[in-house]
């Protein structure tokens, strides 16, 4: 009786040459890409001294320039969170006409240049716009505002938390939401008991990736804001104004801030996947509703 041989199909990659290859052009090519620019951006932000580093991030424009920064995040990202769960729970949970244009409508904004995005909001809000003398007569300056660059972060921003939610819900079907719902339990104590938990890592995962995002956005946000130095750019547009101003240290110093801010969300992305990873949730979350009812 003869034995059959089962001989291991080689895989690309198996050879040491090409493997040890492949992992050193990667590490060069992302060493020249990513971390000799970081690395330039802290060498040159310290060049003339802490001193000067410290008086270039305290200046009064500057310090605006982070307030606002960080007020577009306080309020663009959190409505998104809002719109992204609302989106991907529509998506993934009910079956309805129009399905398919809501997915569209989730992916233009990362098809679509912000500059683009940023010209069409002077069409629409602007005072030659659509709604444009509209909220001028009720004395609302959206433009070459706040509201203006909100809107537009928004914009940019839009599809990062449901694109990180309707590919794990869809996975996860629709089998606990309605075990809960059969045994009485209401819609918002169902997405808040049994929904949430299961997609909390990837919300949050997605919210992180929307900050980022948010305070780095350029494009959109420098069409609508007019960039007023001190009034409405934001740091990455502060950084612009400072660079055309040939004060080279000071826009390496306010860079480094808004790459210190992108380091914390990195370090926050890999917290959340090892989390993600550690604490995947159980489908047991419908046994608070089978204890109501036995009782």
């Amino acid at each position: 009786m003869s034995r059959q041989t089962h001989t291991k199909s080689p895989r690309v990659g198996d050879g040491a040459l090409f493997r040890r290859t492949l992992i050193a052009l990667t590490l060069i090519a992302g060493t020249v890409l990513v971390v000799a620019p970081l690395a330039i951006i802290a060498v040159q932000a310290f060049s003339r001294g802490f001193e000067y580093f410290a008086a270039t991030i305290t200046d009064s424009d500057t310090r605006h320039a982070i307030f606002l920064t960080v007020v577009t995040a306080l309020i663009a990202v959190p409505i998104n969170t809002i719109f992204g769960v609302a989106a991907a729970w529509a998506v993934t949970k009910f079956d309805f006409w129009g399905k398919r244009f809501l997915i569209v409508v989730i992916e233009i904004p990362f098809s679509i240049s912000p500059i683009v995005a940023g010209v069409a909001y002077l069409f629409v809000y602007g005072l030659q716009g659509i709604f444009g003398p509209m909220f001028q007569d009720a004395g609302i300056r959206v433009l070459f505002a706040l509201p203006g660059i909100v809107l537009a972060s928004m914009f940019v921003t839009a599809p990062f938390v449901a694109r990180e939610l309707i590919p794990l819900m869809q996975a996860q079907g629709r089998d606990l939401e309605e075990a809960a719902t059969s045994l009485g339990a209401s819609g918002f104590r169902t997405f808040w008991s049994v929904t949430l938990p299961n997609i909390k890592w990837a919300l949050l995962y997605g919210v992180v990736l929307c900050n980022a995002r948010v305070m780095g956005e350029f494009g959109a946000v420098s069409v609508v804001s007019g960039n007023i130095r001190g009034q409405t750019n934001t740091l990455p547009l502060h950084i612009e104004l400072l660079y055309h101003d040939y004060n080279t240290v000071g826009a390496f110093a306010a860079a480094f801030i808004l790459a210190g801010l992108a380091v914390v969300t990195i370090i926050a992305k890999v917290f959340l996947e090892r989390q993600g990873a550690g604490r995947r949730a159980r489908p047991t979350l419908a046994a608070p509703f089978v204890a109501e009812k036995t009782q």
